[in-house]
């Protein structure tokens, strides 16, 4: 018998007795290892006479394999072995371990809702920065440097002069500066004003924008809009109501107003939007920055609206305080999984 083979033999015997896993990684060594018996044996093939060599590596191949392959089966064997005995600590007969499923946040909830029905009216979705500078925020909104929403005391402004953007009214601008006209876009997304929280306002809410820009567009084009998008959160029998109101980028501007069995607190007039036809004097500050007349007023006209996501959600839901959708209480957030 060749050496290679009685070493391959005590090698498998050995293997096959080792009692656990360091044993099994002690043999392991002892044969495969850097210094281990094998491995010299590839170490002595250069000192081999040239004809001996390739039966002596052949040989060497096959216990080497043999080798492995044994270390292979007895880990796998180890391993069972464990895997078992951890089953066998388990009691069958008591009841699984329950799994909380978790569940959108509702004002994730109602982003989800507004943005489905304005796609089907064909609107895009488009985002821009909540740190903005004071022309996106106010001068291209035609709201001058005297109005009170550019005081510290009403906006959060940055040591380098920008500041959160109020609204999300600023994405509508960058859109109409990156593309020319028609455009019909809503914009979702925080806005940010220095309030006192309470019960219903809060630092931080979130608002869904809408524009739409092209030839002819008026006043029974935004009710239409508006209208069907009323009908399709709150039910087909809301009523919806347009009271006249003022906001420096829109002319005329319009408050909208709703009344739906769908609210629990029963049915009354709360008003839910604002919007108007886009004022020409956004159009013109656009053409400024764009250096064209892309946004000709006697060409071009469009609508806009804000709608207030917390606002909604709150009357939808009847959620009384806006601080709940930022506490993280999962008593309140169980309520809409």
């Amino acid at each position: 018998m060749h050496p290679l083979e009685q070493l391959r033999d005590d090698a498998l015997r050995e293997l096959e007795f080792a009692r656990d896993e360091q044993a099994l990684e002690a043999a392991r060594v002892r044969y495969l290892g850097r210094s281990g018996s094998v491995s010299s044996w590839g170490e002595q093939m250069k000192t081999l006479a040239k004809e001996e060599k390739p039966t002596v590596g052949k040989l060497l191949n096959e216990v080497r394999t043999a080798v492995t392959a044994a270390i292979e089966a007895r880990t796998r064997q180890f391993q069972s072995q464990k895997e078992s005995a951890s089953l066998g600590k388990i009691d069958i007969s008591l009841p699984g371990t329950p799994h909380e499923i978790g569940a959108l946040h509702p004002l994730t909830q109602m982003w989800e809702r507004s943005i489905e029905i304005f796609r089907r009216m064909g609107f895009a979705v488009a985002d821009g920065p909540d740190i903005e500078d004071e022309w996106h925020c106010f001068d291209a909104l035609n709201t001058p440097p005297e109005h009170p929403a550019r005081t510290e005391q009403d906006t959060f402004y940055l040591p380098d002069g920008r500041l959160l953007r109020t609204h999300t009214s600023t994405v509508q601008i960058r859109t109409m500066e990156s593309a020319p006209p028609p455009i019909r876009v809503i914009a979702p997304g925080a806005a940010y004003r220095n309030e006192e929280i309470n019960a219903t306002h809060s630092a931080q809410f979130h608002q869904m924008e809408g524009l739409y820009v092209d030839e002819n567009v008026g006043v029974a084009d935004l009710k239409g809009a508006l209208e069907f998008f009323m009908h399709e959160l709150f039910g087909a029998g809301t009523e919806v109501e347009f009271r006249p109101h003022y906001f420096p980028f829109t002319e005329p501007s319009l408050e909208v107003y709703v009344k739906s069995k769908a609210l629990k607190s029963g049915e009354q007039w709360i008003e839910v939007a604002g919007s108007g036809v886009v004022h020409p004097a956004v159009f013109e500050q656009v053409n400024k920055a764009r250096g064209d007349k892309a946004y000709d007023p006697e060409e071009w006209s469009g609508y806009a609206f804000g709608l207030g996501m917390d606002r909604l959600a709150m009357i939808l839901f009847d959620i009384p305080d806006i601080r709940y959708f930022s506490q993280n209480d999962l008593r309140f957030l169980r309520q809409f999984a």
